[in-house]
């Protein structure tokens, strides 16, 4: 049996190790349009490669999934976070799970996952072809599959899985379109918020430990890190708000006002109890001397000079008023969001080939037998911390087990 995996990324490499572990007697082919390969899984997590969630609750983990959770509960079930520590681990790369339920390589090097991933291909004899940029597929009376490539002659396989990732533009699925798979259009997710226009960017490199962001005007919200940048916000908050409302923010253009609760605590009045009673004990000490919330130094200055309270302020004569500027100010924040990062820099795509246009027990296409998906070219994309790469191995196990309902 001839198979072909066509990407490669985390998804291909994963897809074409479980043909042959379940299929060792196959010829499998890994083409890649580009001379990278798993450059994805090289920069993720800065470097260390975010390999999985470290939770073992199925439901939880589908919830981590704006776009596919539900169709994924089933999959999850036959290989999910356990089975992939389960499996790195056992081919020789520890992983360790920190505080935020985030896994990592103990090595805290990218390099090796991809190490792990090419050892086993290369242990499996699977070939790896880089500047093959497949651009057709045909079908051969439900028997083979053709694919046809941008340079050299076309070559027939018995199977195929498709894992090309997320493409920034429609165009770039024409390919799958063509053979009648419904393909949502592409919008980028997991990106970070562009403040042209606000001075909270000289704060650059300062982070909040527990922020709560929303959009104003709908109720799109997320809590946790917030990572002040030179060209505005990022970090867990913020990526995760970018994929709960990949949607409707492309909609928008990138252009909406979002509120920042600096300390996350929904309970003005107990803010203000906590303030007074700072006031109280240290009536005499400067405002910007003694930092509530645990906040960063830079960050409590910043609020305090927003909230128009004078650097040479005392708590004692802060009175109600002032006390009910420090709460508006950490509790309702408000900034003005033009733009996002550039689609280069970003880690997913919301869209893709739809759900409904694949058999969501096997992976194998409704409309073209013996053609199979994996990864991030489906519509199913998560939050971040680990849930795209398990997307991406969950799916790729099964596409490789290539059968057939």
């Amino acid at each position: 049996m001839k198979v072909a995996v066509i990407g490669g990324g985390a998804a291909g490499f994963f897809a074409a190790i479980s043909v042959k572990e379940n299929y060792p007697e196959a010829t499998v082919s890994l083409f890649e349009k580009t001379n990278k390969i798993l450059s994805k899984v090289k920069i993720s997590g800065g470097g260390r490669c975010n390999v999985t969630n470290g939770t073992k609750s199925i439901k939880d983990l589908c919830a981590g999934y704006p776009r596919g959770g539900k169709h994924l509960k089933k999959l999850f079930k036959e290989f999910n976070t356990t089975h992939t520590q389960e499996w790195f681990e056992s081919k020789g790369v520890p992983l360790k799970t920190e505080a935020d339920n985030r896994v990592f390589p103990v090595s805290d090097d990218s390099q090796s996952i991809i190490d792990c991933l090419l050892k086993e291909c290369a242990g499996l004899n699977i070939s790896i072809k880089q500047k093959s940029n497949v651009t057709k597929i045909k079908s051969l009376d439900n028997t083979q599959l053709e694919l046809s490539f941008q340079a050299g002659k076309p070559v027939n396989f018995d199977k195929v899985i498709i894992a090309s990732g997320g493409s920034p533009k429609r165009s770039g699925l024409i390919w799958l379109e063509e053979l009648d798979h419904e393909i949502i259009n592409p919008v980028p997710s997991l990106f970070t918020f562009n403040m042209p226009s606000e001075s909270v960017k000289e704060l650059m490199g300062v982070v909040a430990n527990d922020a709560h962001v929303s959009i104003i005007g709908s109720k799109l919200k997320s809590s946790g890190p917030l990572l002040i940048t030179h060209w505005g916000m990022s970090g867990p908050a913020i990526l995760k708000l970018s994929s709960l409302g990949a949607r409707d923010l492309a909609d928008c253009a990138y252009r909406f006002s979002s509120s920042v609760n600096w300390i996350n605590q929904i309970n003005q009045e107990s803010v203000s109890v906590h303030l007074f009673d700072i006031a109280t004990k240290n009536p005499k000490k400067l405002v910007q001397n003694i930092k509530p919330f645990d906040l960063p130094t830079r960050l409590w200055k910043f609020l305090i000079d927003k909230s128009q309270i004078p650097s040479t302020k005392i708590w004692g004569e802060l009175g109600k008023k002032g006390i009910n500027k420090l709460v508006q100010v950490l509790c309702h924040d408000t900034y003005i969001v033009n733009g996002k990062t550039t689609f280069k820099e970003e880690f997913v795509t919301c869209g893709g080939v739809a759900l409904s246009s694949v058999d969501m027990k096997s992976l194998e296409s409704k409309h073209c037998k013996n053609l199979y998906f994996a990864g991030e070219v489906l519509d199913i994309d998560g939050i971040t911390g680990g849930y795209n790469f398990q997307a991406a191995w969950t799916t790729a196990y099964i596409a490789g087990k290539l059968q057939s309902f």
